[in-house]
This record gives structure tokens, C-alpha cells and sequence, in this order.
């Protein structure tokens, strides 16, 4: 994500992340609560360097269910501590004791009964606490996050979209080319990726070429749904709507039929889309519709605290926006655990060919 354009410029102060799981820490926001009765449980856990994965697989195991009766509504990384929500369907059956899942790596915080499943995308969104050590310039870090307030950050889709080493891009322009995958998940990561940095490329495109500004024919989209039109010409009552947040400018997820902006939005995103038509015709024929995603992410609830060289960031992201998508315009940071990973297989690497 080093060559996006940045909204504020590229930020001056450094700084490291993921020092240890504890910086960064991540709560999902459930719109719902457990009904108290039902076929279905939801069990709420604390997580420390587990994907989500691997604590499904627990679950599985320990109620003696197939793997496909456990459900999340989001995936969460490994190397964070993270309360999520876990679903598992046992009709007929007793309750399960939940907490004998208690580990050094695993909590249960709750659980509950439900009358229905537990689906995927079932979240408001995250709240997030994020670490920032060894910070150059805390003053700096304070200004950004002060613009971050007012104006917000592009809405990339951060790394993890994207793979280790962006694999999951690389692997999905091979499926679509050709390259058979029979994992269903893994179809769907890979594509994902494919649209996501299509998006990617749209949004730093816009904002390199055109900031914030306005297009005729821009298709904005009602703010906090998916709802959308297009602004055939941006009057004084458009343009206070779109100050206010009320309605907000939006790039496309590639996919088949009809471009949904017009005019000179249009054609400003054909042109972007122009270099990667492999992709566009891939992601056509692989059936996905043209939606649209927001130009701009705005965190809610943001706050800090600045301790010496340190700086704790608070701040909520509505489901399937990320948090390194907002650090990025914050400093330039080094992600420390994945530094460490690195060195990690180099000298595996080194070791082998010893």
C-alpha cells in the first residue's frame, strides 16, 4: 500500500506497531444480543495470538460439532488480542459449559442462546485500540490525528485483504486466468483481492488527481448504507449534504453491467480501470455486480493519549474497513511482529541452505 496516495500527505513522524498482541486490540460491535433461547449459541471470546480459524476449530472439537456449524461474522488477525463472536449450531443438546475453553489464549467473555445463525458480515463494526511505540514526533502524530477528525482517510482495503507479500492477489489473477481452485474460501479471498485492489487503485487515483473535489455525474451513496445515485449536477443542496456527511462520495467494486457513475465520473474511472482491464474482465465473468464503496472512511469516536514516545489511539470502524487504512495517514509505521516473522524465516531459510 507504500505507492496510495495519501489524503493529508504523507505523514513525517515514525513509529512501531504490534510491539506485543496488547497494542493492539480489537472489539467487535454486534448489532444484537443473544435471544436467551434457540438451536443456535453465541459465544463471545477473548482471543491472543489465535486467528479466528483456529479458535473455530476449538469449538468444533470441544461441542462435537462438523467444522461448518461454527460461524463468525468476522474474521480477526492473529497477532492482536481480539473479542469476537462465535456462533455453533447443537439442536436437541444440552448446553455446553463454555468456559472449560478458558486458556492462556482463549476467554470466554459470555455466551448465549439465539433463534438464528450467526452470518457472516452480522457486525456493526470494531472498536479498536491501538498501540504506538517509539513515536518520532508525538506533536505530529496529534496534528494528523486532529485533521483525521475533521476530514477522515481514503477507505483503502488495508494489507490484510491482500495476503502476506500480497499472495492472495497474485493467486487470484492466476484463478482468473485459468488456475483451477477448488477451496471455496480460498475462491473467494482470491477474488476478493483481485476487486479490493481495484478499488484501491480507483480511490488513490481520485485522490492524487482530484482530492475531495466533486465530479459531475459522481455516484454518492446515502451515508451508512449501500444505497446510491448519481449527482447529474452538484447543486448548493448536494453540496451541503455531502459537507454535512449526509450523503458521500464513492469509487467502484468492479463487476458486470453498467458503470454506475456517469458523465465525467465515468469516464475518469474508465480511464483508471483502463490498465487493469484483465482484471475487470475477470471479475465480470467470475459474476460479480458493479457495487460501490465510500471514497472516504470517517473513525468514529476518536481519541488519544500521548505518553513520552507513545501514543494510544481509540477509535471505531463500521465492518469491513480497516484500522491500518487510518494508521497509515497517522505515521510511518513499522509493523514490529511482522519484522520479526521476517528475520524469522530468513534464518530458517539461511539454516537450510547451510
Amino acid at each position: 500500500m507504500t505507492d496510495l496516495a495519501y489524503l493529508h500527505g504523507e505523514p513525517s513522524a515514525t513509529a512501531d506497531i504490534r510491539t506485543s498482541n496488547a497494542d493492539f486490540l480489537v472489539q467487535e460491535i454486534l448489532p444484537f444480543l443473544p435471544s436467551g433461547e434457540g438451536e443456535h449459541h453465541l459465544i463471545h471470546i477473548r482471543k491472543d495470538g489465535l486467528n479466528t480459524a483456529d479458535v473455530a476449530k476449538k469449538i468444533s472439537s470441544f461441542a462435537g460439532v462438523h467444522p461448518k456449524e461454527v460461524t463468525v461474522a468476522g474474521q480477526k488477525d492473529k497477532n492482536a488480542i481480539t473479542e469476537q463472536w462465535f456462533g455453533v449450531r447443537i439442536p436437541g443438546k444440552e448446553t455446553p459449559d463454555w468456559q472449560q475453553l478458558n486458556s492462556e489464549q482463549i476467554t470466554v467473555l459470555s455466551s448465549g442462546r439465539h433463534i438464528k445463525k450467526l452470518r457472516t458480515g452480522a457486525l456493526s463494526g470494531n472498536r479498536f485500540t491501538i498501540t504506538l511505540r517509539k513515536v518520532s514526533d508525538p506533536q505530529a502524530v496529534v496534528a494528523r490525528l486532529e485533521l483525521i477528525k475533521q476530514h477522515g482517510v481514503p477507505n483503502y482495503f488495508g494489507e490484510q485483504r491482500f495476503g502476506h507479500n500480497g499472495k492472495n492477489l497474485v493467486f487470484g489473477r492466476q484463478m482468473l486466468s485459468g488456475k483451477r481452485v477448488k477451496d471455496r474460501n480460498k475462491r473467494s479471498f482470491y477474488l476478493s483481492a483481485v476487486r479490493s485492489n481495484l478499488f484501491n487503485q480507483h480511490v488513490a487515483a481520485r485522490i492524487a488527481s482530484h482530492g475531495t473535489d466533486t465530479l459531475t455525474g459522481d455516484c454518492v451513496m446515502l451515508a451508512g448504507t449501500r444505497s446510491y445515485f448519481f449527482a447529474e449536477q452538484w447543486d448548493d443542496t448536494l453540496v451541503e449534504r455531502l459537507q454535512r456527511r449526509d450523503i458521500v462520495l464513492s469509487c467502484p467494486l468492479w463487476g458486470r453491467g453498467s458503470a454506475l457513475a456517469q458523465s465525467d465520473a465515468a469516464q475518469f474511472e474508465a480511464q483508471v480501470a483502463e490498465p487493469f482491464s484483465d482484471d475487470c474482465i475477470g471479475l465480470e465473468k467470475a459474476g460479480l455486480d458493479q457495487e460501490r464503496r465510500a471514497l472516504l472512511l470517517q473513525p468514529e469516536q476518536l481519541s488519544y493519549q500521548v505518553s513520552d514516545d507513545t501514543v494510544v489511539i481509540k477509535f471505531a470502524l463500521p465492518a469491513g474497513c480497516f484500522a491500518t487504512s487510518v494508521l497509515r495517514e497517522v505515521a510511518v509505521y513499522e509493523d514490529v511482529n511482522a519484522r520479526e516473522y521476517a528475520l524469522r524465516q530468513q534464518q530458517q531459510l539461511e539454516q537450510k541452505n547451510d
